[in-house]
């Protein structure tokens, strides 16, 4: 991603069962190749993220609002305040089959007042006529209302140009959402350019009181990121360039990330969007880990964001100092036992406060940096293909066996692999990490996720054979 990319923040807001979720599962469809991909890993919904041409966007899933009006004060202030708080944009869903409701007017009312841009959603309006639907809904003032049936997958792509081209976003064209062959090509020719700008951009991420502003201090050798012994202290995210033996480096100190419940304060829930900005903005993800507490479900949260976002990672495991070796002993199972998706990131046990094990981290960084922008060559690829092939052999499907004919890099930070062939789109999941695995051994690939992409032809050769002949005896 580009360091110019727009990181604009689209926070959906509505009366329960308008389409919210529906909405947010369809801009962001790769959460769900991401559970598949990796085993175990449990996820947080509210957050997600989409891709709409060149431009990469933060999207919030907000809890459904009610109307009345005091649970619409105790709902804006505890669910909904912080995401329209966050958002740049304000996508106020309604549907259309219920009509406009009294629920619906008070909400509007409210996100007029916010001053954010807000765009009228007109959902479930497949069946019906578009036209009279939408008209009741102008008396809101809010515009003229967009009208899509995000169950069908339908009015998307107009939606996303309309409600962003005020943004000035790139040009779109059909099929912006799904990552296509075009896209790889205008993924490549921006890394290129990004990699003329100079430094690693590394950002430390982690929850709350972890340690992440005393490694910045350690990394630094000064105080240059305020240490305080309460948890949150950090607000924004902090870009601080350093060079080291001839490298340039930008280290990004990030707020810490708490459960859901455990935010209260609507300036520490805006923190959260600065991490996962701070995330697509870096090279490299350092992801620390309190050695005294358990790994939470909001560490593997962000694991799995910087997994989707495809950064590279590091693993540090905090505050090592002073324990036993039974404790030692505990948290290395834990890690086997929770974290079996990221044996590709080395992990490091340390001591941000005394200094121990954190001078090989500047290593780590550049081992995993190296790795997530390795380019290679289509003879290489496919000469790895084959041999993957050899050694296990894909599935048979329906007495047919699946063809993986050749092998071509199609992007990089992630390393993308474009793996074209026959009957692709009924490869296994199991299939697909095996081939994961097997590139990132033979590659000797440290530190990054390697995405697997399958592109061919599932139509049978010999159906159309079969055709040919029979249309042939019927003429004769």
């Amino acid at each position: 991603m580009s360091a110019n990319t727009l990181e604009l923040v689209v926070a959906l807001v509505g009366r329960p069962n308008v389409g919210k979720s529906t909405l947010f599962n369809v801009l962001t469809k790769s959460r769900d190749a991401l559970v598949a991909d990796y085993p175990g890993l449990t996820r947080d919904r509210q957050y997600g993220r989409f891709q709409f041409k060149s431009s990469e966007f933060i999207i919030i899933d907000t809890g459904g609002l009610s109307g009345e009006s005091e649970e619409l004060d105790t709902h804006m202030e505890k669910q909904t305040r912080q995401a329209v708080a966050e958002s740049d944009i304000i996508l106020f869903m309604v549907d259309a089959r219920d009509g406009l409701t009294p629920a619906d007017e008070v909400i509007a009312d409210s996100l007029r007042r916010t001053g954010k841009h807000v765009k009228l959603i007109v959902n479930k309006t497949d069946g019906l006529d578009v036209r009279t639907v939408a008209s009741e809904f102008f008396s809101l003032g809010l515009g003229e209302p967009i009208s899509i049936a995000a169950s069908q997958n339908r009015g998307i792509q107009s939606m996303l140009s309309s409600v962003l081209k005020t943004f000035k976003v790139a040009e779109v064209s059909d099929g912006d959402i799904d990552q296509g062959e075009e896209a790889a090509s205008d993924q490549d020719a921006t890394e290129d350019d990004y990699d003329k700008t100079s430094s690693i951009k590394v950002a430390i991420i982690g929850r709350p009181n972890v340690g992440k502003s005393t490694l910045v201090n350690r990394f630094l050798g000064e105080e240059r990121v305020v240490v305080f012994d309460m948890p949150g202290t950090t607000r924004d995210s902090v870009f601080i360039p350093f060079e080291r033996d001839g490298k340039k480096y930008t280290f990004i100190d990030t707020a810490g990330v708490r459960r859901k419940r455990a935010v209260h304060e609507v300036i520490e829930k805006f923190s959260v969007i600065k991490s996962m900005q701070a995330i697509e903005r870096a090279n490299v993800v350092i992801m620390m880990i309190d050695a005294r507490t358990e790994i939470a479900d909001q560490d593997l949260h962000l694991i799995g964001y910087v997994l989707e976002a495809g950064r590279a990672l590091v693993l540090t495991i905090n505050k090592w100092d002073g324990m036993d070796d039974y404790q030692k002993e505990l948290i290395h199972k834990g890690i086997d036992k929770q974290l079996p998706f990221v044996r590709f990131a080395e992990t490091f046990f340390i001591s941000a406060l005394h200094g121990s094990g954190v001078g090989k981290l500047y290593e780590a960084i550049d081992r995993a940096y190296a790795s997530a922008r390795q380019k290679y060559t289509t003879s290489d690829l496919t000469r790895l293909l084959e041999k993957a092939v050899q050694s296990h052999q894909p599935p048979l499907i329906n007495g047919r066996r699946i063809k993986l004919r050749y092998a071509h890099q199609g992007g990089m930070n992630p390393p993308r692999i474009i793996i074209h062939g026959n009957q692709i789109s009924k490869v296994p999941s199991v299939y697909k990490r095996y081939l994961t695995n097997f590139f990132r051994k033979e590659l000797n690939s440290v530190g990054t996720p390697i995405m697997i992409e399958f592109k061919g032809s599932d139509s049978n050769p010999f159906q159309s054979s079969k055709k040919k002949k029979s249309s042939v005896k019927k003429r004769r």
